[in-house]
């Protein structure tokens, strides 16, 4: 029985920003997948590429950044080689992106009616009363308080939580099948977050979306997550699944984030941190680009850069101590 096509399919996404002081590696051949109605995180520290990927995906990346190579495929159109105008039909429509500060994309001049209300109408051609039942219709889902008033508000007159919301009325107005996160809980304090979170989680199961979370919050991928791609200096590192990532991770970087991570139900004695810095994307190290960080480097991880191991377990590890004898690997034992 052949198995159906991925929703998204991205294959050596490269994404450089040509920069006076030289080019910066921003994402580097990265290859994924999304599958329909799957919740999938893409996770790493600040800086590693996770917002440029996504922005790459919707074709937002404005100068000095440009997509040098790659191919997107969404339900069978490759995104990268389409006209703007049939891309514009496609990003808020099918896709829709929810970004992490919403007062940088909310316009401070508009009421946020009327800014729901001209997605509506970019992508469903509909205007008048009926798109201010659908853009009413949107501010209820999200769970918004009277929304009968608040569609006439401006966003500085709401709160940081509520301006999310908005935000996520926006993207959802038009029932995408697509829903790309991009660090949707930032600057909201923990009972907020849970309940973007949780508003997400119905909004994808009343639609049937998919999510695509961008996060360095590990607590927000273990509880609402399927699967997880972790990213380090522009490049994929493991794919695995929610439980077995957190169970048994296998790429050294990824043993370091969990290790660094603070967890209420776990006492600490000592709290672990990634020794050194970032590389820098202009100049990359050569070989693994973690290997300079890395308490497990030994021989080829200075000279040569890992492919992805791909194992029938399920998992992705670009890693040297994955090499030759996997069995080994998965068991526990390492190369020398």
């Amino acid at each position: 029985m052949r198995q159906s096509e991925p929703l998204l399919q991205v294959e050596g996404l490269t994404t450089h920003l040509f920069t006076d002081a030289g080019v910066v590696q921003a994402v580097e051949r990265v290859s994924l997948k999304v599958e329909k109605g799957e919740a999938l995180a893409l996770v790493g520290e600040s800086g590693c590429g996770k917002s440029m990927t996504a922005l790459s995906l919707m074709r937002l990346v404005r100068p000095p950044g440009k997509i040098v190579n790659g191919h997107v495929q969404f339900k069978g159109l490759d995104l990268l080689s389409l006209d703007e105008t049939a891309m514009r039909q496609i990003r808020g429509g099918e896709i829709a992106m929810i970004f992490q500060d919403p007062m940088t994309f909310l316009n401070p001049l508009m009421r946020v009616g009327d800014q729901i209300r001209e997605a509506i109408r970019i992508h469903q051609d509909i205007t008048g009363s009926r798109a201010k039942e659908l853009a009413l219709e949107a501010l209820k889902n999200v769970r918004i308080p009277k929304p009968e008033r608040v569609i006439d508000y401006y966003p500085h007159q709401l709160s940081g939580g509520m301006r999310q919301r908005v935000l996520i009325a926006m993207a959802i107005c038009c029932k995408p099948t697509l829903l790309i996160a991009d660090e949707p809980t930032t600057a909201l304090d923990v009972t907020i977050q849970a309940q973007i979170m949780d508003l997400l989680g119905e909004i994808r199961r009343q639609l049937g979306s998919a999510l695509l979370l961008i996060t360095h919050d590990l607590g927000l991928v273990a509880e609402y997550c399927d699967r997880v791609y972790v990213m380090y200096a522009g490049r994929l590192l493991e794919e695995n699944d929610v439980f077995n990532l957190f169970r048994s991770p296998r790429h050294p970087y990824t043993q370091c984030l969990l290790k660094s991570s603070f967890s209420i139900n776990q006492k600490i004695d000592t709290f672990e941190t990634i020794e050194g810095q970032p590389p820098n994307l202009i100049h990359p190290p050569d070989g693994c680009r973690f290997h300079p960080r890395c308490p497990k480097v030994f021989g080829p991880c200075r000279r040569e850069e890992p492919p992805l191991f791909d194992f029938a377990e399920g998992f992705q590890v670009r890693c040297w101590l994955y090499q030759g004898e996997k069995r080994e690997c998965l068991s526990g034992s390492r190369p020398a």
